[in-house]
């Protein structure tokens, strides 16, 4: 390493120093999405998970949530905690009675200071929030087709091709039609040609159809034409000229 010069040396011996961390007995580090709690409406149940998974002790188990609009699973960490605080009914007498609150979910870790546990922490966390909302109100999310003889149809496709229940028939500028058959669990609307609307309880599973879609015309920036999901836009550039 190489050595300072002697005025730098002799400056450098008055430098402050970084103090030390002071002790204290708080916690080093909390997440800040993970230690929220997540409100329960009074139509959605929590099931948590009562065993171990099958595929092994360190395998994580499931955790289901129930709701008007369906269910989900959402995979539990070994080392993740889940408490359950019920709903405080109604104080008597019923008619100037306050509603009840809703019940909250609280997730916590073993060890918050772990790195991997702190991230899977406000994961679990987020997941179990998206399902919660899901089975409750359902995700919806729109996508534009732009583009000069871009169309969108919803066909119903019959038993034999379950799980998929319906497809959409695009036309993309392509000499053939684009054939994108939707799980099960993901419905489709063609409010207009140019328009589509998947709507399904799990926000992921939306996302990854939506860009399964979108892949098959990636909105350019030149002539801005393409598919574009939720309110997407694509800064426009200029052609350049020779």
């Amino acid at each position: 390493m190489p050595r300072l010069p002697a005025p730098l040396a002799a400056a450098a011996a008055h430098w402050p120093r970084p103090a030390a961390r002071a002790f204290s007995s708080a916690p080093a580090t909390r997440s800040h999405v993970g230690a929220a709690p997540i409100p329960l409406p009074p139509s959605v149940s929590f099931i948590r998970p009562s065993a171990p998974s099958a595929a092994g002790p360190g395998a994580p188990a499931q955790a289901l949530v129930r709701g008007p609009k369906g269910e989900l699973a959402v995979d539990i960490a070994p080392f993740v905690r889940l408490d359950l605080a019920p709903s405080s009914p109604p104080s008597p007498p019923a008619s100037t009675a306050s509603p009840a609150l809703p019940a909250t979910l609280s997730v916590s870790v073993d060890n918050p200071a772990v790195k991997s546990q702190r991230a899977v922490w406000g994961l679990t966390r987020a997941l179990l929030a998206n399902a919660v909302v899901g089975v409750a109100d359902g995700y919806t999310l729109p996508l534009r087709l732009v583009g000069v003889g871009y169309r969108a149809a919803v066909e119903s496709l019959p038993p034999a091709a379950a799980p998929a229940t319906q497809r959409l028939n695009l036309k993309l500028g392509f000499a053939h039609p684009v054939l994108v058959d939707l799980p099960a669990d993901v419905r489709a609307d063609v409010p207009a040609p140019n328009s589509i609307v998947l709507s399904g309880v799990d926000k992921q599973r939306l996302g990854q159809v939506a860009a399964r879609i979108r892949s098959w015309r990636v909105p350019e920036p030149y002539n801005g034409k393409g598919i574009f999901v939720g309110d997407e836009q694509v800064r426009r550039k200029e052609v350049k000229k020779k």
